[in-house]
């Protein structure tokens, strides 16, 4: 029980982050390119890690090796299959974020939580009977709030729905990989791979100009420490507690937070077709995690006869 709140409790402080990040991303947009911000985001991350594993180890002295996680070929392994997925999903999403708001952005994101169980059947894991209701949901929802009044998608839509696509593969590698590795460094590990990415990416299509980057370090610090670094961190040891379904449950909250903080700081509002929308995603996303009861498959007709003859 007291694993399970911890789970709940990580995985919700991780949607509150994330759902006000939102702001602080759409926000640095102002400023400077989204790979610029990225590049610059996990670099920060990366830094504010490093400073946590290393005043946590320093406390530890004696019981382990300083910064002795990281001689594990295994974290390493599970960092890089996290942080290439990461990479490309944060810098889609920043992308998007320069022509969608930062709610509308939150609910497309939130598309994650119905390919999650869609990409396990790969993995052999067999998905539950409220998908194809949830998936209807979902398209509904999505033309509601990206179609409706207008006569083509908007480019960032379908940068966020690539987006939602790269975090649910994140989700699956993060499940598969992450095992008992430590939270803050394999965060750390696909925070680096993030950040170096998007430091080749930025240098070969964007001019980063340093005194934009200083006038942005409010929102650069929030997304990149709180955001990219702490609320990472949670979501790992979040998903080591809990079933993948309660997981992610809690994790499309992440939207209706960004809804809130959009309204609160930003002054963003809705159109009525907007809000069905987010409302139909919403619940699309609920109904792919409720669990179903297979029904049992009805006994071949010579074990029936053995058991009657047994009675």
């Amino acid at each position: 029980m007291q694993n399970k709140f911890k789970g709940i409790a990580s995985l919700l402080l991780a949607t509150i982050i994330w759902g006000s990040a939102f702001i602080a991303q759409s926000v640095g947009m102002d400023y400077m390119g989204p790979f610029t911000f990225q590049a610059v985001r996990g670099l920060l991350a990366v830094a504010a890690l490093l400073l946590l594993i290393g005043l946590r180890d320093l406390r530890q002295r004696g019981k382990k090796p300083f910064f002795g996680d990281f001689r594990s070929k295994k974290l390493w392994k599970a960092g890089i299959l996290c942080g290439i997925p990461l990479f490309l999903a944060s810098n889609l999403q920043q992308v998007g974020l320069v022509n969608t708001d930062p709610g509308k952005s939150a609910f497309l994101t939130a598309m994650y939580i119905v390919m999650v169980p869609i990409l396990g059947i790969f993995l052999g894991k067999r998905p539950s009977r409220m998908i194809p209701v949830s998936a209807l949901l979902a398209v509904v929802g999505l033309y509601c709030l990206s179609c409706v009044g207008v006569t083509s998608v908007s480019p960032g839509d379908l940068f966020l729905l690539a987006c939602a696509l790269m975090f649910a593969v994140q989700i699956i590698m993060v499940e598969r990989f992450a095992g008992d590795t430590d939270p803050l460094a394999l965060n750390l590990i696909q925070c680096l791979v993030c950040t170096v990415l998007s430091g080749i990416v930025m240098f070969a299509a964007e001019a980063p100009v340093w005194s934009q980057i200083v006038s942005c370090w409010l929102p650069l610090c929030y997304a990149g420490i709180l955001s990219l670094g702490i609320a990472f961190s949670l979501q790992i040891l979040g998903q080591r507690h809990l079933e993948s379904a309660s997981a992610s449950l809690i994790m499309s909250l992440e939207s209706a937070f960004a809804l809130l903080f959009g309204w609160i700081l930003l002054g963003d509002t809705l159109t009525l077709w907007e809000g069905i929308g987010c409302a139909l995603v919403f619940l699309a996303v609920i109904l792919s995690q409720i669990p179903t009861k297979e029904l049992s498959a009805p006994k071949p007709a010579q074990e029936a006869q053995a058991e009657n003859c047994k009675a």
